[in-house]
This record gives structure tokens, sequence and C-alpha cells, in this order.
């Protein structure tokens, strides 16, 4: 036991093989997978329940807008709550809560029923990024984190990938749009138990191990519960803030909008919008381990761990902005499709960079520095959701809000870095992390 920023915390990693960290960040990263799966059947089927239950653009957006507002609702309770209780049991409860719910909308037949089960299954959802994250933070090394990050945030890809498959299968079996959710809603069980089996709560309960090679010691133990919640007024968190806002918009707008743009936006038949759906997450699959390998070669290069984050955060939001801002050009055809693989690449690169960030603010306070962050995130990208509806409904055109979008990881970076060593530039208590 030592003293950290006034508190005694246990310092001591857990008494595991690396081997058996990695191993649990592949359980973490099956964990997204389920959490994505549950949440893209929506999208992937959306043109069929529209149709089936006649709603206007704005209405399906009103479906993202309600999961987004219950996702933000549960990131700050499941947040404050992750760091109350045993990680352990609640992401086992919550992985069973928001399959429920999943399961559940394929047999809602009205429109409030679907409205529901996606505000249910935004609520449990949320709990999963709190647990991972804080599980992350707390069985590795800070040079290791982006790495890790990156196999936790490869699983949406994974899931969206599988998604379409899917649901494609069962359609042309002629299961009809409610078996996915049924099939897919009913996945999470197994999972369950593989948690429960590979973790004990003492390996969740240790404050993460000092790194053997960053320079300095981990800046969450250094400084990150000093200031205790005054840390949510420093310009990091508004920094953090102003990140996730933009890079959530981005990333969601693209995952709920992209069948629907691809079939109505340039003529897409809903079997070739599903094929390309899945390869545009194998894309952004790609996007996310590549951030996450160039992050560790940068260190090992001699970069500083916060520049090698900020580099690839760099790299991907380029790639995003200038890609999204082709396709929203671009005519149906190779060109166009080839422009939003690149798209997807960078924004979901862009996430391992800011989940290791946040990862910096606290020990004690991870669940909830998350947490807060979460409701920042879900909800600019609910909010975001209703009005790209309402905006193709006038319009009857996706472009804008495409283009839009590949911007705003960019913008954020600017702000980002501005903001990160303000404290630090102008004498206040933040301290410089290299």
């Amino acid at each position: 036991m030592e003293r950290v920023s006034g508190e005694t915390v246990d310092l001591s990693p857990p008494e595991r093989s690396k081997a058996w960290r990695w191993q649990v960040c592949i359980l973490l990263l099956l964990a997204t997978a389920i959490n994505y799966m549950d949440r893209q059947t929506l999208s992937v089927t959306s043109k069929r329940i529209i149709a089936e239950f006649q709603l206007s653009k704005e209405q399906y957006g009103d479906l993202e807008m309600w999961f987004g507002l219950a996702f933000a609702a549960g990131s700050l309770g499941f947040g404050l709550l992750a760091d109350l209780v045993s990680v352990r049991w609640l992401y086992a409860a919550l992985l069973l809560g928001w399959s429920a719910a999943g399961f559940t909308t394929g047999i809602m037949e009205t429109y409030s029923g679907l409205l529901v089960c996606r505000t249910v299954l935004g609520f449990f959802e949320a709990g999963h990024w709190p647990c991972a994250l804080k599980t992350i933070q707390r069985i590795h090394e800070r040079k290791d984190r982006a790495m890790g990050n990156s196999l936790l945030q490869s699983g949406a890809s994974i899931g969206a990938i599988l998604t379409p498959i899917i649901v494609q299968g069962l359609l042309d079996a002629g299961r009809g749009w409610r078996a996915s959710f049924l099939w897919i809603g009913a996945a999470g069980s197994f999972w369950t138990v593989a948690w429960l089996a590979a973790i004990r709560s003492k390996d969740l309960s240790a404050v993460p191990p000092r790194s053997s090679d960053a320079r300095g010691e981990d800046p969450a133990a250094q400084n990150g519960d000093a200031a205790g919640l005054s840390m949510f007024f420093s310009s990091r968190f508004f920094a953090l803030i102003v990140m996730v806002a933009c890079i959530s918009v981005s990333w969601q707008l693209l995952r709920a909008w992209l069948p629907l743009y691809l079939q109505e936006g340039r003529g897409y038949s809903e079997k070739a919008a599903n094929r390309f759906t899945s390869a545009y997450y194998i894309a952004t699959d790609v996007g996310v381990l590549t951030a996450g390998f160039a992050s560790l070669r940068l260190v090992r290069r001699g970069f500083s761990v916060h520049g090698s984050r900020s580099w690839t955060f760099l790299g991907c939001a380029l790639f995003a902005f200038l890609a999204t801002t082709a396709a929203s050009l671009l005519p149906h055809g190779a060109l166009f499709l080839g422009s939003l693989l690149v798209a997807g690449f960078g924004l979901l690169g862009v996430y391992p960079s800011y989940y290791a960030f946040a990862q910096e603010i606290s020990v004690s306070r991870q669940g909830l520095v998350n947490g807060v962050l979460g409701v920042c995130s879900w909800l600019s990208s609910s909010i975001a959701q209703k009005y790209f509806g309402r905006y193709v409904d006038a319009t009857h055109s996706y472009d804008l809000g495409v283009r839009l979008a590949g911007m705003a990881p960019l913008a954020s970076l600017v702000i980002f870095a501005l903001l990160w060593n303000w404290g630090h530039r102008n004498g206040g208590h933040e301290r410089k992390v290299s």
C-alpha cells in the first residue's frame, strides 16, 4: 500500500501473467462486438423497419436519439457505480441487461415499443465503456494502454462486420428482420460465463502498475486525483469533452445512416449495401488496430507517450477529413466506395488515442471520468441524429452531413492541442505530460 495524492491505494499489479492481460483484452473485444451487434441491427434493417412502421427519417433519427440519450444517462450512472461496486459483477449484469433489450426489440409491434426497447438498450449498453476502460487501466501499464484500447475498440468493427452478414443470411432464409434481433440478442449470455470464469474481483482492485519505460510515473497516479473533483473543471477535461463530442458525432452518424446513405443517397440495393457495410467495418477495424500499433511504434522510436498518441490521432483525423470530403462529391462507383473505406479507417482510428488521454485524468475516479465524458459524447451525437434525419427529410441528400462529420475530428484535435497544457503554461496546478 502507498499514499497517492493524499489517499492510500494499492499499487501492486494483479498477480497475473502478461499473456493473461492480453487475453482479458480479447474478452473485452468480444464484449464490444456484442455491444455493437445489438445496436447495429437497427441500422442494417432500417429500410425495412421504416417501411413497416411508415416512419419519416426524423422518426428514425428519434430512435437513435433516444438510444443516445439513454446511453448518456447510463454513462454517468454506471460510471459512478463502476467506482463503487465490483466491476466483475456489474459488467456481467449489464451485458445480460442490454442483450435482453435487444432480444425484445424483435417482438415489438408498435413504434412506441421500438422506442422503449432502444432506450433500455442504450441505458444498459452505456455501462460497457466505464467497465471495460477501467479494466484496461487497472491491468495494463501506461505504455500498453493505447494498444489495449485498440483491441477493445476493434470489437466495434468486428461486431459491425458480422451484423450485416448475419442479418442478410436470415433475410435470405426467409426469417425476416425480427429474427435478427432475436438471434443477436441471445448471444450475450455466453460472454457472461466466460467473463466470470476469467476475472477475479481482486484483479481489478489495484491501481495500474507503473510503466517501466514511460518518462515518469503514470500522470493519473501523479496528479489525477490531487485536485479531487476540480479535475472536472480543468482545461484538460474540457479538451477531452470537445474531442469526444466531435469524434462521437462523426462516428455515430456514419454508423446509423450508412446503409440508408448507400441505398437512398447512391442507389445501391439492400444486399449490396449490406455487403459494403461489412467491408466498411473491416476498414474501421484495420484503422483502430493500425492506430494502436502506430502509437506503440512511435514510443519505441523515441517519441513521448503523449506525442505518439497525438500524432496517431492527427493521421487518422486527416484520413477521415479528406475521404469524407471526397465521398460527398463523388457519384455511385468504386471511387465513392473506396473513399468511404478510407473514412472509416480514420473515424475509428482516433479512438485509442482519445481513450488513452482520458485514462490520464484519474485513478480512483476513472469510472466517473468515463461516465461524464460518455454523457458529453452521447448528448452531442444523439441531438445530431435527430437533426441529421430532419435535414435528409428536407433535402433528400446525405452529403453535407457526411462532409461535416469528417471535419469534426480534425477540428477537435486543434482545440485539444491548445487546451491540454493550458494550465501548465499559465502556472496552474496541471502538470505537463510527456
